[in-house]
């Protein structure tokens, strides 16, 4: 039985589907090969069927019949279900829709609005015929982009549902309304942007992080996917940093929590000696916080937290996730990260065998009158061994060699801590004028000035009539990160312009979610406001060495990648610099490593293009303090269909579980070209990933969640030279690391 014979059999089980036709059609145009041939979508579907039943039931069959088909000799089948399963998708919704009453996008949005489902700022902001214009940039074929994993998880979970579960919105719907929040504000050629921001979401070229897809053109529109906030050495502080957790994960987000400046175990309060239970007590608390508070009833809440490699607790706080010990000093739930000064590298190289010294922040503090973890760089260091020689400060001296042995065991056997180079952080910080930065967030790659949120007073007010107590809080920096992707694998990127293009519309996008987002808590809103950060990462960053047929293992990956986000990085400073000039500056611009050109002098950007862009930015201003952050994107690159962040493939093919059965999954662009560039990442020499962020890190003024694969065969000293090495080439953070016998927990809040 030829092809054409297959779809002659397949109409006469789906006569009444006047649709299915198109959509075998537009397969049989498309996919020629006899390994996508109708004959076998038949073959497979009649081996299974049971019974005729309803419309929906067989396509639901057929779509699944489709996707067994998949192997990675014939890829492509995931997109051909992808098709069934959208014509699926439509007729329900058809029939939904009919039943309602909408004909039109207009019609769509009024009854969204009406149910509670959409925010009611979008026909407050937009005029009818602005709506019914909008309409005509739905592209329906967009929908052929995606492929069933992608578009089976957009429909699961991102389009809006009614209140009995019903999905009410197209994909094209989607990226739509979402293009239409974020464009909301704008006052220039507003239609413009809409279709800019349409069309680089719905080609898959740009996604939004996963709060931004979820939650914008809805009522409660928190877009932000990540916040960080400093832990107060106080019983008052420490509950106030609970409380902005639990509201953060209340409405979606993840946590970084900076415990670095709480006192240790068996320091003193109010000078009892011994009295203070230290940091791990508090940590639990957070655990706690985090299972109790779940993100929207969907996961549950999700905290890294941070100490420094010199904290007098570091060991207990080293074995919180592993399976050994006191089980009353374990913290299972959150995601530990140390965070190292350069120091501490040094002598791991160097002198192994020397000892370290732990001690305790609020004791420095009482002796000294001022704060380690408040300086980095040359002047940490001299004061550390000014505290190291302090008689008057107790340590506890531990051999370096076992703090490594400690950490290297913990991130074996639990993928974790996370590694924070501080000093490296620091002194790469665009804005080091005007703070410090203790730690990132919960998937490592933010890196933004923080300082605590302090109790200025409590007084008594009268409020119609009734006497209330007002406590007045100086804000600090508490902060937020706002997320976008480039879609690497899914841009020509022999076409530089495209590349400059997207990026431009993604940080104008990102710098929007500032002014039109819901903030959990009102510290984030100000310092949001204050230095308007932004974080433009990408993914498909494995993809597209593939496509470009570049092997990861090589000196071309090196050279392709220090072009590629040159590129990006140049494209973000000039668009941040533009939009300044229209819309003025972040508050903390003057002093600024931007402003005295420090920064471009500190990477080196010495041509006379970016002399150019230096003197420009000297003169306009930046819209934003820090513009770059590359995060894991797991789930949004699944849409995308790509590879996630700049992780490389776990396996070329592989079977995924899920409640309706197996689901393949295949390497995007899956060819006897591509074939031999997707090496397994636990295959890979690790060594050429550092190396490669080490290369990156130059354009990229935050961090990079970027994972060690490693298998049983890695000796601790291996896992130790990766380290070192990552700090050798100035990378600033190390995220997982990830064994072949560890399953490790993927991060979905900064999925971007």
């Amino acid at each position: 039985m030829d092809s054409r014979d297959g779809k002659k059999e397949l109409l006469k089980l789906f006569h009444d589907v006047e649709k299915i036709s198109d959509v075998l059609d537009g397969i049989l145009s498309k996919w020629t090969e006899p390994c996508y041939s109708m004959a076998l979508l038949l073959e497979k579907y009649v081996s299974f069927i049971k019974k005729e039943g309803t419309v929906s039931e067989r396509l639901r069959m057929l779509t699944q019949a489709a996707i067994e088909l998949t192997t990675q000799e014939a890829p492509d089948w995931e997109y051909i279900g992808a098709r069934i399963f959208m014509l699926d998708f439509d007729i329900r919704l058809e029939k939904e829709l009919l039943q309602r009453k909408v004909v039109s996008f207009y019609d769509k949005v009024q009854l969204l609005t009406k149910s509670g489902l959409y925010g009611d700022y979008i026909l407050k902001n937009y005029k009818r015929e602005e709506i019914e214009r909008y309409e005509t940039y739905l592209d329906q074929k967009r929908n052929h982009l995606l492929n069933y994993s992608g578009l089976e998880l957009l429909l699961s979970r991102y389009v809006i549902k009614s209140h009995e579960n019903v999905p009410l919105e197209t994909p094209q719907e989607m990226f739509l309304g979402i293009a239409m929040h974020l464009a909301m504000k704008e006052k220039k050629d507003r239609d413009g942007w809409v279709r800019r921001f349409y069309d680089m979401l719905s080609t898959l070229k740009v996604t939004m992080a996963t709060p931004t897809l979820s939650n914008a053109r809805k009522p409660y529109h928190q877009l932000s996917s990540c916040f960080i906030d400093t832990v107060p050495d106080s019983l008052d502080g420490i509950y106030r940093s609970i409380d902005s957790f639990a509201k953060v994960s209340k409405f979606g987000g993840g946590m970084g929590l900076y415990f670095g400046k709480v006192r240790a175990a068996g320091s003193s309060i109010r000078g009892f000696q011994g009295a203070a239970g230290g940091v791990i007590r508090w940590i639990k608390l957070a655990n706690d916080t985090a299972v109790a508070v779940d993100q929207l009833g969907v996961r549950q809440g999700a905290v890294a937290v941070y100490l420094d490699a010199w904290h007098k607790d570091l060991p207990e706080f080293l074995a919180i996730r592993t399976n050994n010990g006191d089980d009353r000093m374990k913290a299972h739930d959150v995601f530990p990260a140390v965070c190292y000064p350069n120091l501490f590298w040094k002598l791991a190289k160097e002198n192994i065998e020397g000892d370290w010294y732990l001690m305790c922040p609020h004791e420095i503090l009482t002796v000294k009158g001022w704060s380690l973890e408040d300086c980095y760089g040359s002047l940490w260091e001299e004061r550390y061994l000014d505290c190291v020689n302090d008689l008057r400060i107790q340590k506890r001296v531990v051999p370096i060699k076992d703090i490594i042995r400690l950490v290297l065991k913990s991130a074996v056997e639990t993928g974790t801590p996370f590694a924070f180079n501080r000093d490296i952080v620091n002194e790469a910080n665009p804005n080091n004028h005007s703070g410090i930065i203790y730690c990132s967030n919960l998937c490592t790659e933010i890196a933004q000035n923080m300082s605590g949120v302090e109790e200025v007073e409590q007084r008594f007010e009268t409020v119609d009539g009734e006497t209330v107590v007002v406590t007045v809080t100086k804000p600090g920096d508490f902060v937020v990160c706002n997320l976008a992707s480039l879609s690497l694998g899914n841009i020509d990127i022999s076409k530089p312009q495209e590349l400059t293009e997207l990026t431009r519309s993604a940080v104008r996008a990102l710098d929007n979610v500032i002014d039109l987002n819901f903030f959990p808590v009102p510290y984030a809103k100000l310092n949001n406001l204050r230095y308007r950060p932004i974080g433009l990462g990408v993914s498909g960053y494995h993809h597209m060495l593939a496509k470009n047929g570049i092997s990861w293992e090589s000196e071309e990956h090196l050279q392709f990648a220090d072009g590629i986000f040159e590129i990006i990085n140049y494209a973000a400073i000039e668009a941040s610099c533009d939009y300044a000039k229209e819309k003025g500056s972040y508050e903390k611009f003057e002093g600024s490593d931007w402003q005295t050109g420090a920064y471009f002098s500190k990477r080196n950007y010495s041509s006379p293009k970016w002399e150019h862009l230096k003197s420009k930015v000297a003169e306009n201003g930046m819209r934003n303090g820090w513009l770059i952050a590359i995060a894991p994107t797991s789930s949004t690159s699944m849409i995308a269909g790509t590879t996630a962040g700049l992780d490389p493939v776990m396996s070329r093919y592989y079977l995924e579980e899920k409640k309706n059965g197996l689901v393949p999954r295949v390497a995007p662009d899956l060819s006897p070209e591509t074939f031999w560039r997707y090496k397994n990442a636990h295959f890979i020499d690790q060594t050429w990933s550092v190396r490669a962020a080490g290369i990156r890190q130059r354009h990229i003024d935050q961090a990079q969640s970027m994972n060690l694969y490693i298998t049983n065969d890695y000796t601790l000293r291996q896992v130790l030279n990766l380290y070192i090495l990552a700090w050798e080439c100035n990378v600033k953070t190390i995220y997982y690391v990830r064994s072949k016998s560890l399953e490790v927990e993927e991060c979905e809040v900064c999925s971007s």
